[in-house]
């Protein structure tokens, strides 16, 4: 079982830079469900004259009556308890009034929970910052796992909100690094990461005891435990059409990527589709992924670790888990599972090469796949302004044959047509291991990368 609460450095010196300051803070912390807000923010407020409060969706009374409990510990006077006002309005101006200029954080997590029970708080909270708190020396942190709700409601200059002196953050998940740390053995780790992603929630799931496929068999493939109905509670949370998104990711999963092929199996026009797919871009569970060099003919891959593993091998299979039927699941997962770590281990490498993890590569700004017809290179990066460009294969295998590689792997750089004559080309191979690694090829530089080398070079970066 890994921590739940790590390397959140960057967050917690954001929200200490700006406590620091004087005068009325205002701050927007969000970012997927299970992402690890709310640890962020009790860390923060810890040691401080800071107060959390939770919102729900039961109703707004009692969402002002959780406010007036709060304030009530906050200025400590119990005439809070017997207010019988429900308007937040009011409820804040008795609030500043007892507080006058003392240093206080007010922490609201979930805020989208109360704007679905009233859209109208948005306005009620520009008069609250506008009227009563712009004076304060509080400090206000509106939190939410909807992101559509926080990006588009809150944060757009459409918003109530918009230019009240908004601090915001995205709260993303960890890198691999920061999994390769913990867990040590960088196989293992990349295949924890392959499954679970940087989600600490999810990564809680995780014994390195008992090992990845017991972990799956208890805690994914069993009805009724943590991570059994994960994703579909997540679209259910994010989307009032969940239905809609459900199908498109499973009809992907299946193998219709192409926007062509994923209106036919959908029954779906294709603006409408557009609409839905350009929204799990957004939400980063899906990723519109195009050949190098071209503005077309790309297709959608689920890159949300967790959610393509989920509707790979869990979604299909569910009338089989219904019964207690995790055997035959299981029996699949292990026929799969390598081909499954292979496209992973594809996206951790471009995902890598874009933080610059690999300094003996040099230095490239335009990183993606490559393909023509029967042909595909993994990863291509170039840089424009060197005329460098280096062709890349992924092998989720041992004792690969490098030489054997890097000749499949120039016939088809051949057919890459960028700078053809100008251009300096160079070759990777990234394994889990080389029956023999070369450092060239008929002239050509080659580097040969093994899960120790990448381990290695994780650790001292």
């Amino acid at each position: 079982m890994l921590p739940l609460f790590l390397d959140r450095e960057k967050e917690l010196e954001f929200l200490n830079r700006i406590y620091k300051k004087e005068g009325f803070k205002f701050v927007v912390l969000y970012g997927r469900r299970r992402i690890g807000k709310t640890e962020i923010i009790k860390h923060f407020i810890k040691s401080k004259n800071g107060f959390y409060v939770l919102s729900t969706e039961d109703s707004l009374a009692e969402n002002v009556k959780e406010l007036k409990n709060i304030f009530c510990k906050i200025a400590k006077k119990d005439y809070f308890l017997k207010l019988e006002t429900e308007s937040l309005y009011d409820l804040f101006k008795y609030f500043v009034e007892e507080i006058k200029n003392k240093k206080v954080i007010l922490a609201i997590d979930e805020f989208p929970y109360l704007l679905g029970l009233n859209k109208g708080l948005l306005s009620s909270f520009q008069k609250i910052i506008d009227e009563l708190l712009m004076n304060t020396n509080i400090m206000l942190i509106l939190c939410g796992s909807s992101l559509s709700v926080m990006e588009n409601d809150v944060l757009s200059y459409k918003s109530p909100l918009y230019g009240r002196g908004v601090n915001s953050w995205k709260v993303l998940s960890f890198e691999f690094k920061i999994i390769n740390n913990l867990v040590k053995d960088t196989e293992k780790a990349m295949k924890t990461f392959f499954l679970f992603g940087g989600v600490p929630y999810y990564l809680n799931f995780f014994s390195e005891k008992h090992g990845l496929m017991v972990s799956i068999r208890e805690n994914i493939l069993t009805k009724g435990m943590g991570l059994y109905d994960e994703p579909l509670i997540l679209l259910r949370q994010e989307f009032r059409e969940s239905r809609t998104y459900r199908l498109i990711l499973k009809y992907i999963s299946l193998g219709y990527k192409t926007i062509g092929k994923l209106c036919s199996a959908t029954g779906m026009d294709k603006s409408n589709a557009m609409k839905y797919l350009s929204t799990l871009e957004e939400v980063n569970i899906l990723k519109h992924i195009l050949p190098l060099g071209m503005k077309r003919k790309g297709y959608y891959e689920i890159v949300d670790p967790f959610f393509r593993f989920w509707f790979r091998f869990v979604y299909p299979n569910r009338d089989l888990l219904e019964m207690g039927n995790i055997s035959a699941v299981e029996e699949n997962i292990h026929k799969n599972i390598n081909s499954f770590f292979g496209t992973s281990f594809e996206y951790l490498i471009e995902e890598l090469m874009n933080y610059k993890v690999f300094e003996d590569l040099g230095d490239y700004r335009r990183i993606s796949k490559w393909w023509h017809k029967d042909k595909e290179i993994d990863i291509v990066a170039l840089n424009e302004e060197t005329k460098e460009i280096i062709f890349i294969e992924c092998k989720w295998k041992d004792k690969i044959d490098a030489k054997k590689i890097i000749k499949e792997l120039k016939e088809k750089s051949e057919f890459v047509q960028w700078y053809n004559e100008k251009r300096k080309e160079s070759y990777a191979v990234f394994a889990k291991s080389f029956s023999e690694k070369i450092k060239e090829f008929e002239g050509k530089k080659v580097y040969c990368f093994d899960l120790k080398d990448i381990g290695k070079i994780l650790k001292g970066s």
